[in-house]
């Protein structure tokens, strides 16, 4: 039942048996406070935030008020005023005089507070706490010598989250905030969800990254920034854990076409800066992803996906590869017909004909493929374009997404022998089933993932020895440490910090000379500074070489487009445009060879621009799953942050050696549940209720 009372003579209406102090804030009118927060129990030990009610004697305390009819609120007079700037000046005795070299400094509650009242603690015996500050644990930082006991971490720890790790405690006379005996909060089971340092309105409890407002989601939801299509990863991952697939799946759709084809490939930047990884190990979070996808049935995001009436444009898609399907898709999402023309008689560009079967089966590509005739677009296959010009005479927009599918030949001796091949040519033909030239003693030059691909799709040929060498030093290849840690175990030999001298032979090939490297930098014009060990030149035999080092666009000056760098095609700042108006460029042919989520974020970057090009708002947008409200109580559980990594299942390496069937089966039925569990929910800070500072009001309805 709502009631109406009085502020200052101002009336306001009210929920009864509200809290006065919310009652005024929510109205404008602020009144100064520490110890409260909107989302905690309040305890009034602040004591700033006292007002007057005509008819009772003395002050009390705003935020423990409860508003009852025709009530009379006095929020200012000489009593209220002294009385608060004393409650400051005590509060102010055990806190530090260092507020411009305070990590806090310029988002400190108390710093503001402090301005707007006006007072110091010049009048009081100042006394320093001299508690260590505790650096210990990882993400969060406890300095008690700032800590003016408003409680606010302690209830959001235990009344707001339900884990209640952090208590009052006392050490020579000083009372002060901890675990139980001062211990780390991993033993203590904190769920490290942050709410402390949240709601500390000074430098007391606070992250361990430093940030601006503008970087605080960035620095707190790592995942999701890191993610190129900025996949609502805590979302997804929330929704595994309660074991709706159906929902995590739908959530990964509305940023990623392609998430069982990703589940299997995906570099997982998220996971290389997932906060669970300060705590020990990262989540599994690709993993996650493949088994959502794998136990959806696809009918709710089907369902709920938007389809806008046509607009009557017309766009050619050149290159059905990650970037093309996705800029693809979306386009026929927004309404725009469009045509997708592939020069391979198969959609998927490096996902069918680069990454080999075992790491990614083809009929996953395949069935995620199909999403885009459903969408609409019309698919082409076998259908190379050599003059993208041409093209606007039948369309309004075209987009160049032609990938990267012709393998660098490095300038070396021997480098045209018969027994030289290239990577990119290697794997297709390999995929295709076709006669690849492979001999039985293969090396491969390069350190990347495609260098892998071609080594270990060569033990899967028949090879009888297999080498991999390349420039960098075995902490700084380029590949993952999983990729290369199987080809070991598969067999081959792997030569990290060797130089490529020349290829031998005269007729053929018979192997490779290298040099040991002592140290490979780069100068500041990014060129390569190599320092070789002195009389290390040593030959590795070998009947077959797969230059590996790189990979560039297929085209040529004869398309009409400006180029740049490394053969890839020139365009304008963000907008995608190339030097010919009406044609625009993504994926790998702009940038070089990178990783399919960033060829979908991409696509998706394209999409938004030629649709606005063509007159669209460019908002591809869209809400797939329930967005449901965050339960703030994850409870504790014991042991939380020892909780270990849930194991992908890898076939044995005895069974996997001479075949393209599949390695990996994911995380098991038994253990998805608890992998997403093991997440930290870094995104529930976000739903603690922001600061609100005195700033934030006029002047006129601010209680001095």
């Amino acid at each position: 039942m709502e009631v109406t009372i009085q502020i200052d003579g101002k009336e306001i209406r009210t929920e009864q048996g509200a809290n006065v102090l919310e009652a005024a804030l929510t109205n404008g009118i602020y009144i100064p406070h520490l110890c409260h927060h909107p989302d905690l129990p309040d305890i009034g030990s602040c004591r700033l935030c006292i007002v007057e009610v005509e008819g009772r004697e003395g002050v009390c305390p705003s935020c423990r008020l409860e508003a009852e009819e025709g009530m009379k609120i006095r929020t200012d007079s000489e009593q209220i005023s002294h009385l608060r700037k004393l409650s400051m000046e005590l509060i102010l005795a055990a806190h530090p005089e260092d507020c411009s070299t305070c990590p806090k400094y310029g988002q400190c509650e108390m710093q503001t507070l402090i301005q707007y009242m006006g007072v110091s603690a010049t009048r009081m015996n100042t006394r320093v706490k001299g508690i260590k500050m505790d650096d210990r644990n990882p993400l969060i930082i406890h300095d008690m010598n700032r800590c003016v006991l408003c409680g606010r971490c302690v209830r959001a720890c235990n009344d707001l989250r339900g884990v209640g790790v952090l208590h009052y405690n006392k050490k020579d006379m000083e009372t002060y905030v901890g675990t139980l005996h001062d211990r780390l909060l991993k033993d203590s089971d904190c769920r490290f969800c942050g709410a402390c340092a949240e709601v500390c309105p000074t430098g007391t409890i606070r992250d361990v990254m430093n940030y601006t407002a503008v970087e605080k989601k960035d620095t707190l939801i790592p995942c999701q920034a890191a993610c190129p299509a900025h996949a609502d990863v805590p979302r997804y991952v929330r929704f595994v854990k309660e074991g709706k697939m159906e929902e995590a799946t739908a959530v990964i759709h509305e940023k990623i076409p392609f998430p069982e084809c990703l589940g299997h490939i995906c570099a997982h930047a998220c996971e290389g800066n997932c906060r669970r990884g300060e705590v020990n190990e990262a989540v599994s979070i690709r993993n996650i992803k493949r088994y959502a996808a794998e136990h959806a049935n696809n009918e709710m995001w089907k369902k709920n996906s938007k389809h806008l009436p046509s607009t009557g444009k017309k766009v050619c898609v050149v290159g059905g590869g990650p970037a093309g399907m996705t800029a693809a898709y979306y386009l026929a999402k927004q309404g725009h017909k469009t045509v997708l023309k592939e020069a391979m008689p198969k959609l998927g560009g490096q996902m069918q004909y680069g990454i080999p079967s075992y790491r990614l089966p083809r009929e996953v590509v395949d069935r995620e493929a199909g999403y885009l005739q459903d969408a609409g677009v019309k698919v082409e296959t076998d259908c190379r374009v050599e003059d993208p010009k041409a093209l606007l005479k039948e369309y309004d927009a075209v987009l160049m997404a032609i990938g990267t599918h012709m393998g660098v030949r490095l300038p070396m001796e021997g480098n045209d022998l018969p027994g030289v091949l290239l990577n990119a040519d290697f794997l297709q033909n390999a995929a295709m089933g076709k006669r690849t030239g492979m001999g039985k003693r293969v090396i491969v030059l390069g350190g990347g993932n495609v260098a892998f691909d071609c080594a270990r799709t060569a033990v899967r040929l028949g090879a009888e020895e297999i080498h991999l060498a390349c420039l960098e030093a075995r902490e700084n290849m380029l590949a993952d440490d999983e990729e290369i840690e199987q080809a070991q175990e598969e067999g081959i030999h792997v030569h990290p910090a060797h130089t490529f001298e020349r290829i031998c032979g005269t007729d053929h090939v018979t192997g490779v000379e290298f040099c040991n490297v002592k140290s490979f930098t780069f100068d500041e014009n990014r060129r390569a500074v190599i320092e070789k060990e002195e009389g290390s030149n040593h030959v590795i035999e070998g009947d077959t070489v797969i230059f590996a080092v790189g990979q560039r666009a297929q085209i040529t000056a004869d398309a009409g487009l400006e180029l740049g760098r490394g053969n890839s095609i020139a365009v304008k700042d963000e907008s995608l445009a190339t030097s010919v108006d009406g044609i625009f460029a993504c994926g790998d042919a702009v940038y070089g060879t990178k990783t399919v989520i960033q060829g979908v974020a991409s696509g998706r970057e394209a999409a938004s621009e030629i649709d606005r090009y063509l007159g669209g708002d460019g908002d591809i947008s869209e809400v797939l799953a329930p967005v449901q409200e965050k339960n703030p109580w994850i409870g504790k559980i014991e042991g939380f942050g020892y909780l270990e990594r849930a194991k992908e299942q890898f076939v044995p390496v005895e069974e996997r050696r001479d075949n393209f069937d599949p390695i990996s089966s994911g995380i098991c039925d038994a253990e998805i549940c608890g992998e997403a569990g093991r997440c930290l929910q870094c995104d529930l800070r976000f739903n603690i209720t922001g600061h609100r500072l005195w700033s934030d009001y006029t002047d006129q309805e601010v209680a001095e």
